[in-house]
């Protein structure tokens, strides 16, 4: 009997309906700030950047939330993802370990990004809005919002992190095939841009920037709002379809996870994988949770847990969560989708309750867990993925030690076609670890908004 590898759902089998993990937390969520009162935030003032759509989906207790019929129509282009079996890793790794991924890399984008993009896209359309102004680091999101905007005719600006634009022109071309205009952060097209520029003009940018100039743009332009790929709520509600999505398909195969794992930057990936499996967590089942990180950019392992702003001017409301300091500005790392400073305060309220583990691992072991899945798979994952494989890898080689056949789930949340520069890198002997020193957090971290 042949074993399947693929554990598909049909198109009517795809979630209706969005999980909201807000009402189910033990400890509800530390309130938004206003930045100039430092008073909980109210809607009314987040009008100027968000439509009222998404705001009430961010503050919402409701369990679940309706995903409209129209943006379910468009998510049928490629959803229902497959979850595979990756039988052949398991044999490479010689491993008792059962292991299965969810593969989010056959969106149009690319990515996980889509699954927010269309909806925050639908949402600003239907409130008259013309224009969506964002930031993106390794591009993902840019790509994601690009399309999105073309999907319901919106145009699309985006500030590229300098360092990305430069590494990543494919995913710049990409973005502009999709008719978004994209320029590299910082640039001299905002005010939070030319002051950046003029304290260093060779300024790799960070997203902590990219989104400054983002905002910057969204409040100064006329029907303009912002749009955010990771870090807030209704952000995380909009990809918990692909851990809804997991949990049926590996009920269809008759199995529970006893460890799922995920990449985390912002927080979008791994919060939309892991959440939909969090209420058996909260129950103490006995699953494992774990979010990895890069060295290079630690917020959840050498940040502290605090209010500060999501941006580097200090514009945003103030959100309580893991961070390394607003004014961080990581090194040029290839997996430009985990350089930010912060972290989703749903993801960093679920690390302090201690709901789920954080590792922290380097760029060159995550390429060579990269190469030893692709050599098996054959699927070239981002490197952002890539830090949730080399974890799950080492627990699988932990099951080969103990003898024991845990079930690991991998979030693989976007191919890596655009990152071949990185590889090409690694498979030269050229990439380099860099592990962020402490007393760097520390400076950062002096000018943390005092709350």
């Amino acid at each position: 009997m042949v074993a399947n590898v693929k554990i598909d759902l049909t198109e009517k089998e795809m979630p209706t309906k969005w999980y909201n993990i807000q009402p189910d937390l033990p400890e509800p969520l530390p309130p938004v700030l206003h930045p100039g009162t430092h008073q909980p935030v109210t809607p009314d003032d987040l009008k100027p950047i968000f439509p009222m759509a998404l705001i009430m989906q961010e503050v919402t207790q409701e369990p679940y939330v309706e995903i409209p019929e129209e943006l379910q129509q468009i998510y049928r282009m490629w959803r229902p993802t497959p979850l595979q079996r990756a039988y052949r890793l398991e044999k490479a790794l010689d491993t008792p370990a059962k292991i299965y991924y969810k593969y989010e890399g056959n969106s149009p984008a690319g990515s996980h990004k889509l699954n927010t993009a269309l909806a925050q896209a639908y949402f600003n359309k239907k409130e008259g809005v013309k224009r969506l102004a964002t930031e993106t680091g390794a591009g993902q999101w840019g790509s994601a919002l690009a399309l999105g905007c073309q999907m319901f005719g919106l145009e699309c600006k985006v500030y590229m992190v300098k360092v990305s634009y430069q590494q990543k022109p494919y995913r710049r071309i990409m973005m502009e095939t999709w008719g978004a205009k994209v320029v590299p952060s910082p640039s001299t097209d905002t005010q939070a841009g030319r002051s950046i520029l003029a304290q260093n003009p060779n300024s790799p940018g960070s997203l902590g920037i990219s989104i400054s100039e983002a905002i910057e743009d969204a409040v100064t332009s006329k029907d303009t709002k912002y749009s955010l790929g990771s870090v807030l709520n209704h952000v995380l509600l909009h990809q918990t379809i692909i851990g809804l999505e997991a949990k049926k398909q590996l009920e269809k195969a008759g199995v529970n996870p006893d460890i799922v794992v995920g990449c985390v930057g912002g927080g979008s990936n791994f919060a939309g994988l892991v959440l939909p499996f969090m209420k058996d967590r909260i129950k103490n089942k006995r699953i494992r949770l774990i979010a990895v990180e890069p060295e290079a950019c630690p917020s959840l392992t050498k940040g502290t847990c605090a209010y500060d702003f999501g941006d580097t001017a200090g514009t945003t409301p103030l959100l309580k969560m893991y961070t390394l300091g607003h004014t961080f500005v990581p090194p040029g790392i290839h997996a430009g989708g985990l350089r930010y400073h912060g972290m989703a305060p749903i993801v960093s309220h679920l690390h302090k309750l201690g709901l789920i583990e954080v590792k922290a691992v380097h760029q060159t072991p995550v390429f060579q867990s990269a190469i030893t899945f692709t050599r098996a798979e054959g699927i070239i994952p981002a490197p952002e993925s890539a830090h949730a494989i080399k974890v799950a890898i080492d627990e699988a080689l932990e099951c080969k030690k103990s003898g024991q056949s845990k079930t690991i789930l991998i979030g693989l949340s976007g191919h890596g076609h655009f990152d071949l520069g990185a590889y090409d890198e690694y498979l030269g002997g050229k990439l380099q670890d860099y592990e962020y020193p402490m007393e760097k957090v520390k400076e950062a971290l002096v000018l943390l908004p005092k709350v």
